[in-house]
């Protein structure tokens, strides 16, 4: 499974964003590009420590079950539920953006594993830092493909 803590992860990940453009299309869900850049910086800022979410309730009965698909390499499911404090229904500036979501993938990986959260995940619970790495790949990687990248 690929991670975040990865150059070559990074790499490619800031590729696939260099591709989007304030048209870019979703082929799924209801966030336009510049709500989903916005969206997967708010899940860096977490992963990064810098925002602290409050478990769900759900997650401490399904959270620990279901741990191993926040970083495994079955491909998230399209329309997949998503943490309200993380559903972005306001207008966005797309190149601010962009550029949000760049700096915080080149720290996120800069800093690595001693940078990342140690707090639990708002669904799975508690994850070691090399599982967020590969967890927050996972879901950038899934939005990216939303967009067609």
């Amino acid at each position: 499974m690929k991670t975040l803590f990865d150059q070559a992860a990074l790499d490619e990940s800031l590729s696939r964003i260099e591709q989007l453009t304030p048209e870019s299309q979703s082929q799924w869900g209801k966030m336009n590009v510049s709500q989903m850049l916005n969206h997967c910086s708010s899940t860096l800022e977490v992963a990064r420590g810098q925002r602290h979410i409050k478990r769900l309730f759900i997650g401490y009965i399904l959270g620990g079950m279901l741990k191993k698909h926040f970083y495994n390499d079955v491909p998230v499911k399209r329309n997949s539920p998503t943490h309200p404090t993380f559903v972005v229904v306001d207008h966005k500036e797309f190149e601010n953006e962009k550029k949000v979501l760049i700096d915080h993938l080149k720290a996120f990986t800069a800093a690595g594993v001693d940078g990342c959260t140690s707090a639990p995940h708002a669904f799975f619970g508690n994850l070691t830092k090399e599982q967020w790495g590969m967890g927050m790949y996972k879901h950038l990687d899934h939005h990216l493909q939303q967009f067609g990248v």
